[in-house]
């Protein structure tokens, strides 16, 4: 018997028995998200319109591989399903039919077949586009998960509320686009699982910024001094306002390549080793120079260089917040405060304000009920006449505060006051003083320097009105 004679006769029980409707639609569906995933793999090797989203992982590795395997089992499932059926009535034929087009019954299941898989593939090609170009959006990254609330409540208040989250926490290229897959599912896997972590921090996940920030921003663009305001209400009954002026000396690369300023000063070859999650002790600190050599700086808290990663500083060591910052107490109620709500004119209402941002509360719905209740009953208790003459001052001074609890502290995902620190500066956070302490030095005794001056010098400091503002016609 020829190799085709043999083949052919394998082939005819399997046919006979594989014409049910059980084994067509497992080979409709096998056969439909085959080509999906063939689809989905050439345009990540070979195309430029692959998803850089991490959920894609979802989909590729996990979704559309078991819809695959569910039709190779159905097939046989659907064959032993109808042999057990012939057999218990007696039909099973002694001469299995041949393979012939002609046979309009073989005819019939094989176009069963092709049109199944065509609608099929169509029906799953268009539903991993569209659940791929939604993964794609803010709103899926914030809102399908609800363990992402506080990121995506800080996202809609930060300068980066237009941006993709894939835009920044996704890595361009091929090595990229696997890492996020694999990492995507691993998600997904541990909220199933309920084994996310409470609070969820960054860490070592987000790239280098000059994959991801640098695709807008020009780390070397010579930006110079700017001016900033910083203004702050009293705890006295008129809550009083103060400002405090800075010239910052922003610096960056002039025309002529020569490095100035906070950004020039960190852009020429600086690392660090930081020996905990959030990067906020740092013990040593290494300064490439322009021979090649490299200048150690240890700080006086350490007796040796820790036997830990290196880290390559980059924007997002100082930027660490750039779209998903929270504030404190005080910096949250003085900006909405001089945006005009709270009312400056309802006595006492930055001390009590901040009084009721710090009180304990099991959840966000118990916080809103109570800093409501809280400061009618201040008013109506300590200022009756305010109470009844500035009920919606009150009301709105109220609906801010509890914005600005609802942006910054959720109590299920243990996320509170200072659970994010943010190393811009160092009022607040040890932010620049994190190398910039005088404590690091080197063997030769340089010290990173902690002359306040190099990054910025005071032109007035809390000032109910200061002279520089005033002749600029802000005040």
């Amino acid at each position: 018997m020829s190799v085709f004679g043999k083949l052919e006769g394998g082939l005819r029980p399997a046919l006979f028995y594989g014409n049910n409707w059980i084994s067509l639609i497992g080979g409709a569906l096998t056969t439909a998200s085959a080509f999906v995933l063939v689809g989905f793999w050439v345009v990540s090797i070979f195309g430029h319109g692959g998803s850089s989203n991490p959920y894609v992982g979802i989909i590729v590795d996990l979704f559309l591989p078991g819809l695959f395997v569910l039709g190779l089992l159905l097939i046989p499932v659907g064959i032993w399903v109808r042999r057990r059926a012939l057999e218990n009535t007696g039909e099973i034929p002694s001469v299995y039919p041949e393979i012939d087009l002609k046979d309009p019954v073989f005819r019939r299941g094989i176009e069963v077949v092709v049109a199944a898989t065509f609608v099929n593939f169509v029906i799953l090609g268009t539903a991993s586009y569209r659940g791929v170009a939604y993964m794609d959006s803010p709103s899926f990254c914030g809102t399908s998960c609800h363990v992402m609330q506080p990121e995506w409540n800080a996202y809609h208040v930060s300068n980066h509320a237009g941006v993709a989250c894939t835009e920044c926490h996704i890595a361009p290229g091929a090595a990229g686009f696997v890492h996020a897959k694999v990492n995507g599912t691993k998600q997904l896997l541990m909220v199933i699982a309920h084994k996310f972590p409470t609070p969820i921090m960054a860490d070592d996940k987000v790239p280098p910024a000059w994959t991801t920030c640098q695709n807008c921003h020009d780390a070397g663009k010579e930006i110079g001094d700017k001016l900033v305001v910083e203004t702050s209400y009293g705890d006295d009954e008129k809550n009083s306002k103060t400002s405090t002026l800075l010239v910052m000396h922003v610096g960056g690369r002039d025309g002529f390549g020569s490095l100035s300023g906070i950004h020039g000063a960190h852009m020429n070859g600086i690392e660090y080793i930081a020996t905990d999650a959030t990067h906020q002790t740092i013990p040593w600190v290494g300064k490439k120079n322009a021979d090649g050599s490299e200048t150690e700086f240890l700080s006086s808290d350490a007796k040796a260089k820790p036997a830990v990663t290196v880290r390559t500083m980059d924007c997002i060591d100082c930027h660490n917040r750039a779209a998903h910052s929270f504030s404190t107490p005080e910096e949250a109620l003085n900006k909405s405060m001089g945006q005009g709500t709270p009312s400056a004119t309802l006595p006492f209402v930055h001390k009590e304000g901040i009084a009721l941002l710090k009180a304990s509360y099991n959840s966000q719905e118990e916080a809103e009920t109570k800093i409501a209740a809280g400061l009618d009953a201040f008013y109506q208790t300590q200022y009756p006449a305010v109470w009844s003459g500035q009920r919606g001052a009150i009301d709105q001074a109220a609906k801010a505060i509890t914005t600005i609890y609802g942006n910054n502290v959720f109590p299920f995902m243990k996320v509170t006051w200072g659970t994010h620190p943010n190393n811009i500066g160092h009022d607040t956070y040890t932010g620049c003083f994190r190398c910039h302490d005088g404590s690091h030095t080197s063997k030769d005794a340089k010290t990173i320097t902690n002359d306040c001056t190099v990054c910025h010098n005071l032109v007035a400091t809390d000032e109910a009105s200061p002279k520089a503002l005033v002749d600029l016609g802000i005040q």
